[in-house]
């Protein structure tokens, strides 16, 4: 069918794209930071580690731009009477995330692209800081969007056309579920930007032996394990409310999650299950008590709802039909964003404690687990994505406006399937770009992008400040 192909291609272009929108988002903050730090100390190191990060920053940005165009295209091409339905309300954040927030951050971009030792420090400086304040606007107004969409307020429908109409655009940019989900989804793109810097750091002290390139490198992945630690804490206590609001507004989504199927007193919250989707219950189910209603409404004895008595209660709200998304899929996201983006943290926090006071990894294993930590993070942003989009299924807008009726009619099975292809070769060849780019700069180290002076002293080497590697 059309419809599935067009779900399809909506879900690749969406996760492709993502893979850049949480690095983005962060490294402008991280390479804002060192910037203000060479700003304020003069110390060459900051300058270099500034335009190094610069480099890889603006590498993902570039392909960020390339991949978030086409993925807006498809509400034209594949989900015109989505667009239609929403077109006054959806509109209005994706306009001023255009008009003010992306046209903030690609014009200071360019600025600061081409204004070194043209502008004035200061003003250089501002550049960039602006740029990554539009980046995260750029961010708030597109989740308001997407967060309208599971809890529409501010509209009211048309009834001589049926469309949405928007009544209050402060009402969409509040909405509870906005600032919620804008907090989770930014500190876990600081992890995935702090664990960035830590993996790149991480993989040019196993590499380079350059004294000064190693002293530089070891205080950097310091700073990335410092700011993914941070977004942990922010990362958790925001996961924590959106959790609630999951209650509030689409308890069929929180149910499915947990593959919890009836309406429990006190729910606990489920480690590994096995169950019957057909039958609709657990054969295995192992619990920690209480954990989930705690989640779910912050008491321990609270009652939470359960998929089959929500499915009834749907069918007399809104008529028969399937109102269950894919359990299976939506329980293992679930762990998943959750294993894999506390994991990342774990893996930051321990950093920390043992590269403390000038020290390094003793065994290279160790820096081969912090690059391995990166992918980890941007798994656990795609599973927090796969879990919030497909858990909103069979909606596009939550109570709305349902999926099979979003797709455009004009567009044929042979239409969507050749797009889809013609997507996916496009995006593999520019995953081998981008590839490419990043080894190709993270290779040639900060030489590359500043040259070393011959008089430059190198840092003293001491046994604790740089160990030998135990293999």
């Amino acid at each position: 069918m059309a419809l599935d192909l067009a779900r399809w291609q909506f879900g690749i272009t969406t996760i492709y794209h993502f893979l850049f929108v949480p690095l983005t988002i962060g490294l402008s903050v991280v390479v804002a930071s060192l910037q203000t730090a060479w700003h304020r100390t003069g110390r060459t190191e900051y300058l270099r580690a500034t335009k190094f990060f610069g480099k890889l920053f603006l590498i993902n940005f570039a392909m960020g731009v390339v991949t978030g165009i086409v993925q807006e295209f498809q509400f034209g091409m594949n989900w015109s009477d989505y667009s239609t339905f929403v077109g006054d309300v959806f509109g209005a954040p994706l306009a001023m995330e255009a008009l003010l927030a992306f046209f903030l951050e690609s014009t200071f971009i360019g600025l600061w692209i081409f204004g070194w030792d043209k502008l004035p420090r200061r003003v250089h400086l501002a550049c960039i800081w602006a740029a990554a304040i539009g980046t995260n606007l750029s961010a708030y107004f597109i989740l308001a969007a997407n967060a309208w969409m599971r809890h529409p307020v501010g509209f009211e429908i048309d009834p001589t056309t049926g469309q949405a109409r928007l009544t209050s655009i402060w009402a969409v940019l509040s909405n509870d579920q906005a600032w919620s989900t804008y907090l989770h989804v930014v500190s876990a793109a600081f992890i995935a930007a702090g664990l960035f810097v830590a993996a790149v750091s991480a993989y040019k002290l196993m590499k380079d032996k350059e004294p000064r390139e190693r002293e530089l490198f070891r205080k950097s992945m310091r700073a990335g394990f410092v700011v993914t630690a941070i977004a942990g804490v922010v990362v958790t206590l925001s996961g924590d409310h959106q959790a609630k609001l999951m209650a509030q507004y689409e308890p069929m989504k929180l149910a499915s999650a947990e593959a919890l199927w009836d309406d429990e007193h006190a729910a606990g919250f489920s480690i590994f299950a096995v169950g019957d989707i057909q039958d609709g219950r657990n054969h295995v189910n192992v619990q920690i008590p209480g954990v989930l209603a705690f989640l779910a409404t912050g008491d321990f004895e609270g009652d939470v709802q359960g998929i089959n008595d929500i499915q009834a209660r749907y069918e007399q709200a809104f008529g028969p039909g399937t109102y269950i998304p894919n359990v299976g899929l939506l329980y293992w996201a679930f762990r998943m964003m959750m294993g894999l983006g506390l994991a990342g943290v774990a893996i930051s926090v321990v950093g920390l404690w043992m590269t403390r006071k000038g020290k390094l990894f003793p065994y290279r294993w160790q820096y081969g687990l912090v690059v391995a930590a990166l992918p980890a993070a941007l798994l656990a942003n795609i599973f927090g994505w796969i879990l919030t989009e497909m858990g909103r299924q069979p909606w596009t807008v939550v109570g709305e406006l349902l999926t099979a009726n979003s797709v455009s009619p004009g567009v044929s099975l042979t239409e969507v399937a050749i797009s889809l292809s013609a997507f996916t070769l496009i995006y593999a060849v520019l995953a081998v770009v981008e590839f490419g780019l990043l080894r190709r700069y993270v290779k040639a180290g900060t030489a590359a992008v500043m040259p070393y002076p011959e008089d430059e002293p190198e840092p003293e080497k001491t046994d604790d400040r740089v160990p030998a590697f135990v293999y």
